[in-house]
This record gives structure tokens, sequence and C-alpha cells, in this order.
């Protein structure tokens, strides 16, 4: 037996991780609280941490969670002539549009908008139910995880999401699904509007780095914006740590409930306005 110093009874931290890793982690939690100390210890860095719980949050999310929701949809109605359409498409930036026939709840398929070159650079004529993939459905309920093998095993980038009855209730794509392991993906056309959608039942869904004067506006409220630019940095700041999904904190007339986190900061909210101005010193 070896008495030296080095071979205190105090195991390194290889060992113990490998003794956890040996053992299997008996729940979530604990897997999460192994993660972390690796990261703590820089075996993990902060990105691969975040994706790891990204990952791991997928599997308990649904589609409703992350859909873009029915008053947000971009469509064309199949009655309308390119020329009228086509300056929206270019407009939005979307790749990809359902194409409707009256109202939304009819999908007739999709149209990719590169498929939409041949008439917008020649002027071609152009017989727009030619060129429509046929439309994937999916219901509110499905687990990302599982959406999101489908959208590997299918090629789609896209998907109409339908509720009980069978009514388009939004859509989902491939990046919405990603931005959960990966966190926001920005794009040269996303607008103040896009990270701040309506939810149901008087909720707002809202990206951690929505700019706070952009939520000022859009609610017509008065969140402070001196001190913190994003929604993200001013939860934390409330709160005195960075938050994990499921907290919940009232600041000024909102009440922000974080449904999207990793260990670094907030990915997404969902915000409900209270009748009356509350004011909350979490400190005390």
């Amino acid at each position: 037996m070896d008495d030296s110093p080095s071979a205190s009874p105090r195991t390194n931290w290889l060992e113990r991780l490998t003794h956890f890793l040996l053992r299997e982690p008996e729940n979530r939690g604990e897997l999460v609280d192994i993660l972390h100390s690796a990261f703590e210890r820089h075996l993990l860095d902060a990105d691969a941490l975040a994706m790891i719980e990204g990952a791991l949050n997928v599997g308990d999310m649904q589609v409703r969670d992350v859909m873009v929701p029915r008053s947000q949809l971009s469509v064309i109605d199949i009655a309308t002539p390119p020329e009228q359409f086509i300056p929206h498409a270019i407009e939005t930036g979307h790749s990809r549009f359902p194409v409707i026939d009256g109202n939304k709840d009819n999908v007739l398929g999709i149209l990719l908008a590169k498929d939409l070159l041949r008439y917008y650079v020649n002027r071609q004529s152009v017989e727009l139910r030619d060129l429509l993939r046929p439309p994937v459905f999916t219901p509110e309920t499905k687990r990302l995880n599982i959406l999101l093998a489908e959208f590997r095993d299918t090629h789609n980038h896209l998907a109409i999401v339908v509720d009980e009855h069978g009514g388009v209730s939004g859509l989902v794509t491939l990046e919405d699904v990603i931005e959960q392991i990966v966190g926001d993906i920005a794009d040269e056309h996303d607008k103040a509007e896009e990270h701040i959608t309506p939810a149901r039942n008087g909720l707002w869904r809202v990206k951690g780095t929505t700019e706070i004067s952009d939520l000022n506006d859009i609610l017509e409220i008065d969140l402070p914006c001196d001190e913190f630019r994003t929604v993200s940095g001013l939860i934390t700041h409330e709160l005195g740590h960075v938050p994990r999904r499921g907290e919940v904190v009232n600041i000024g007339r909102c009440h922000f409930r974080i449904i999207r986190a990793d260990s670094r900061c907030v990915h997404a909210v969902t915000v409900r306005l209270q009748p009356t101005l509350i004011q909350t010193d979490l400190k005390h």
C-alpha cells in the first residue's frame, strides 16, 4: 500500500467523474450536477455545457413551446398573383411559405422562395400549384427530440402545427428546434416583432436577447433599460443569478417565467402583464 502524500484518500476529479459515470446518474438533476462540476473544473467549456443542457431539455419540450403562432404566420393565398405576393416574400426574408386556399386551416403546400427565381428573374409564367411541396403536419404536443429526428430522417425543414381539433395553430422549423440546443441563431432578417410573439391566454413569448426598449414599445410598458439592454440581462440582475428553467420573477407590470436557459444566460421567457404595478425587491 502506498502511504505517500500522492495517495491521499481524497480522489482526484477524474476518478470521481469516472465513478459517477460508471454507476450511472440516478436522475437528471444528478447528471446536470456532474456536468456543472466538470465545467467548474474546466473539463467542459461554457459552450459545450450549454449545448449539452440544451440537448437534455429538448426531450422535455413540446412543439407548442417553440412554434411560431398562427397569428404570426406569413402565408400566401393560392389566388394571389405572383406580382403581388413576391414583394412580400422578399420583404420577410423567409425561405419557405405555407400556401393556403382561403384560410390558414386549409394549407395546400409549402412554397420555397428559391422556386420563384425563374419568375422573378425572367418573368416567366408560373403556375403556383406546380411549385408546391407537400405540407408536413405535426401535433402541438409532440416532443422536440422526436420532431428533430423526423426532420433529420425526412429532410424537411418546416412543419405545420395542428391542435387537437386539426386546426392550424402555427408552424415550427428545423432552426426553431436547433436553437433550443445551440442557442439563438442570429438572422439578418430578424425583426423585433419576431423576438416577441403572442402566445395563448394572454401570454407573450420573448427571446432573452430581446432589447428591453423593443419590449417596452410593443407591450406599451416601462421596464428600466438604462443599466441593462436585454431581457436576459435584466432578469439575471433581478434574481442575482443566472435563472434556471421554471423560475419566475415580477418586474414592473411583467410576470416573467423562464422557459429556456443555460449556465450563461436566459434564452426564452413567457411574459404576462399584470393589471396593476408590482414592485419586487428580491434582495430582501
